[in-house]
């Protein structure tokens, strides 16, 4: 009786173990996108301007710069605030492309070339694998809710002021378009 103690006490605690180790492993702070959970990074103190021909428009961002980050993104996201966006930073200027599967909130993607300025505005619809890309190489993408683009006037050659976005530099970029901005006011 006392060896068949040991032995049920020995299978439940294997059990036990097994249980606990795939709860861990399964278990994780931040989600990949692999998670049916919306990945929520900290908003970066600094606001990111965005200078239009009719002024200066500032949005609250996450940036998502490490590839975990990138891939994951805004998927499972239901809802964003209207002045709330992601900048996806890249380690160099390249060709990207993204899609919108898992994304149930319709986006627009601003692709932003090293220099600061952007190079295409295009359009995700939610929950689609249809790829997305500006068909130039570029070193950032802001994602901002659908719509915001145009309420904001935010076009094809637009300057993104931002620390993340200032504080890159390389080659092909002439030390006259590294900082310098237009001289826009405020609406």
């Amino acid at each position: 009786m006392a060896h068949r103690n040991w032995l049920t006490a020995g299978v439940l605690c294997a059990i036990v173990a097994v249980i606990a180790a795939s709860g861990a492993f399964f278990y994780s702070e931040r989600p990949t996108s692999a998670d049916s959970r919306a990945m929520i990074l900290p908003v970066d103190p600094t606001p990111l301007i965005v200078v239009t021909k009719d002024g200066n428009r500032s949005f609250s961002i996450e940036i998502a710069d490490t590839d975990t980050e990138r891939e994951a993104g805004l998927m499972y996201r239901q809802d964003m605030a209207d002045d709330h966006g992601m900048l996806f930073v890249f380690e160099i200027q390249q060709q990207v492309s993204f899609w919108m599967q898992n994304t149930p909130m319709p986006l627009d993607l601003i692709f932003v070339g090293q220099d600061g300025k952007i190079r295409a505005v295009k359009h995700g619809e939610p929950q689609s694998q249809a790829i997305i890309s500006p068909g130039v190489p570029v070193r950032f993408v802001l994602e901002l809710k659908a719509g915001t683009a145009a309420k904001y006037g935010i076009e094809y050659g637009d300057l993104l002021r931002h620390p993340a976005v200032g504080t890159i530099s390389g080659p092909g970029i002439p030390p006259s378009d590294k900082g310098d901005s237009p001289n826009v006011d405020s609406n």
